[in-house]
C-alpha cells in the first residue's frame, strides 16, 4: 500500500467515533504496519498483561543489562523500566528509525538504537558489555524466515550469559501453525530449555510467552 494510502486509513480510523479506544501509539503502529508489515509485525501495541509476562526475568536487585529487541512504541519498554526502577543499562534496538524516535522521546533512561536485531553482539561490544542479563524481544518471528530466524537467534544466544534468560511470544491462534511450528523447532534446536507459558487472554490477540534459556554450545 502507497505511503499516502496508508496515513488515510489512519486518520480514517483515528475519525471513527466507535474506534475511541485507538491511542496515539495504536495508529503509530498501525501505520508503521500498513507501511512494512513483514517489520513491524502487529498492528497495535501489547496489553501490559503481556508485557508483564514477558519481563518477568528481568532482575529486581543489581544493575542489570537489559537488551529489548523490536520494542516499538513501548509497550514491554514501560514495564522493564518499572521494573529497573532507575537500575542497571537499558538497551533497546529497533530498525524502524520513526518508532525508534518516538521511544527515545517517551523514555529518555532507555538506550534507543536504530539498528538490526542481528547486530545484537556487536552492540554489546561497542558498549563494553559482555553480555546481557536478559533479553526481551517483541519481534514478529512467525513472518522471518528460517534463515533470519536463525541469524537472529545466533545473535541473541551470542550475547546471553550462563544465566541470562531470553523471552518473546507469539500469538495463540497461529501456534498450530506452520511458521509457529517451524520457529519453536528453531527455538528448541538453539536452547537446552524452551518453556511455554500460559495464554494471555487479556491481549488482543491471545498471546502466550516463550521462556528459553542455555544456549547450545
Amino acid at each position: 500500500m502507497a505511503g499516502g494510502s496508508a496515513e488515510w486509513l489512519v486518520n480514517h480510523l483515528k475519525r471513527d467515533p466507535n474506534l475511541h479506544f485507538m491511542t496515539n501509539d495504536t495508529t503509530l503502529f498501525l501505520g508503521q504496519w500498513v507501511r512494512s508489515p513483514g517489520v513491524t509485525g502487529a498492528v497495535a501495541p501489547s496489553s501490559r498483561r503481556l508485557a508483564e509476562a514477558v519481563t518477568a526475568p528481568v532482575p529486581h536487585r543489581g544493575e542489570p543489562v537489559i537488551v529489548e529487541l523490536g520494542p516499538g512504541t513501548g509497550a514491554f519498554t514501560a514495564e522493564i523500566q518499572r521494573r529497573l526502577g532507575g537500575r542497571g543499562h537499558h538497551l533497546a534496538v529497533e530498525i524502524n528509525p520513526k518508532l525508534a524516535e518516538f521511544l527515545a522521546a517517551r523514555h529518555p533512561r532507555v538506550e534507543v538504537m536504530v539498528a538490526d536485531a542481528a547486530t545484537l553482539p556487536g552492540l554489546l561490544r561497542e558498549r563494553g558489555l559482555p553480555y546481557a542479563d536478559a533479553i526481551v524481544s517483541g519481534l514478529p518471528w512467525a513472518a522471518f524466515s528460517d534463515r533470519t530466524q536463525g541469524e537472529l537467534l545466533d545473535a541473541v544466544a551470542t550475547a546471553m550469559g550462563p544465566n541470562t534468560a531470553f523471552t518473546t511470544f507469539a500469538y495463540s491462534f497461529a501456534k498450530r501453525l506452520p511458521p509457529a511450528r517451524r520457529f519453536r523447532r528453531r527455538l528448541e534446536s538453539v536452547f537446552e530449555e524452551v518453556v511455554l507459558g500460559r495464554t494471555v487472554w487479556g491481549n488482543i490477540p491471545p498471546a502466550f510467552v516463550y521462556h528459553s534459556r542455555r544456549p547450545r554450545v
